[in-house]
């Protein structure tokens, strides 16, 4: 079973009672209405055998009725107001002849329920009160001129028992009627959880992906212009400088490997961990290659840190430098990192001045340490100094438990 209905999960309701209307439309349901013809009209004859002395005797007339009756549900499902009506209609001629009381009221029940359920209430109750008053006009009012002609008048009480009956169909209709509605609420609000759960996905790959490509490109780029330029002149230089690109290449390739790898195959453990604060010295040895001298400085101790804390520091400083790289006249950059109890903080700075229009980035890179650094309920903060150059703030937060010591200040180069 768990093979033929994939879709279904534990603890869900049937299928019928989470199915919106309309949905079971395009087939009609026989097997139901046939077991509950073959009710009706075994179950009419019985009752029929117990009110021999008080009702009509069942005829070809009646059993038409009944076949009406329960016939008219098979469009339930397509046109509920037509069924509960026709039902109903069938009933009321049914009774009105004198016919024994039986399951008849069983094929109006199923009916009025169809309807509620489909969202057709007044339709359901319209017909339901139809039969009742029908019922009563028949039984008080208009018996001296229908069959049997040695009917009575019945007591009241029992008018009070068939309202009682109308009353569990409706009510019961209308319970199912309203968990079928909190499910569908809830089946839409998983849907709503998983799309955005996807657009979550997909703008974490699209990031992961324009950070790994812009800083790769920028040290590609810087090194293939200083290989041109020292090709003829300084062939051992020009040399360094492409085995700089090869090494840039072969890293994004990785990276950019393992992104498509959990694209392809999500819930996957990635093969190799993501990167963190710690390849922080391949930035600076990817920085200087282009000839950009990066200063760090790190602040407290470094306690339990989050993987993906880990990686939004990483990326945030890596897109930091990239910045400087492509749009900075500055060949100095300095980096801050704070350990704080409860918060890594950082600060990138470069001397400036800017080398084009976009000052400090093209915006899709600020855009992107912004969405990072939202993402773990953290800040951002980039923009120019007042003394030409441009400064990045960041402030992520960390688990509280994550243990802070006494400041400790490290400088390399």
């Amino acid at each position: 079973m768990e093979e033929r209905h994939p879709h279904r999960l534990h603890g869900e309701p049937p299928r019928w009672l989470t199915e919106t209307p309309g949905e079971y439309s395009s087939r009609l349901p026989w097997p139901s209405t046939i077991v509950l013809g073959a009710v009706v009209m075994i179950g009419s004859t019985v009752a029929a055998r117990g009110q021999m002395d008080e009702r009509a005797p069942l005829d070809v007339f009646a059993r038409l009725l009944l076949f009406l009756a329960v016939a008219v549900l098979l469009l339930r499902h397509r046109h509920p107001v037509v069924a509960v009506f026709g039902s109903s209609t069938a009933a009321m001629v049914y009774l009105a002849a004198g016919y024994p009381y039986g399951p008849v009221f069983l094929a109006v029940a199923v009916g009025c329920f169809s309807a509620v359920v489909a969202g057709y209430r007044r339709a359901a109750w319209s017909a339901v009160g139809m039969v009742w008053l029908g019922h009563v006009l028949v039984a008080h009012w208009l018996y001296r001129w229908l069959p049997p002609s040695e009917d009575h008048v019945p007591p009241w009480g029992q008018e009070l028992g068939v309202a009682a009956w109308v009353v569990a169909i409706i009510a019961a209709a209308e319970f199912v009627r309203v968990r079928r509605e909190q499910w569908a609420d809830r089946r839409a609000e998983r849907e709503a959880a998983e799309q955005r759960r996807a657009d979550e996905e997909r703008l974490r790959m699209a990031r992961e992906l324009h950070d790994v490509l812009a800083h790769s490109i920028s040290v590609i780029n810087v090194q293939s212009s200083v290989g041109l330029a020292l090709l003829d002149s300084d062939p051992e230089q020009a040399r360094t400088a492409l085995t700089t690109i090869k090494a840039a290449s072969k890293e994004a390739l990785g990276e950019v490997r393992q992104v498509l790898d959990t694209l392809r195959t999500p819930g996957d453990a990635p093969r190799t961990p993501a990167p963190g604060l710690d390849r922080l010295p391949e930035l600076v040895e990817q920085a200087a290659s282009t000839g950009l001298t990066v200063t760090v400085e790190t602040e407290g101790v470094r306690g339990a840190v989050p993987p993906g804390a880990d990686l939004a520091a990483f990326r945030i400083v890596q897109e930091a430098l990239t910045n400087v790289v492509r749009h900075s006249g500055s060949r100095t950059a300095q980096v801050r990192i704070g350990y704080e109890p409860g918060r890594i903080r950082l600060r990138i700075d470069d001397g400036g001045p800017a080398t084009g229009d976009d000052a400090g980035g093209s915006g899709n890179g600020l855009a992107g340490m912004r969405e990072r650094a939202a993402s773990l309920g953290g800040t951002i903060e980039a923009g120019p100094r007042t003394d030409g150059g441009f400064r990045v703030r960041a402030e992520l937060p960390l688990p509280s438990d994550t243990p802070g010591a006494a400041a400790r200040k490290e400088e390399t180069t």
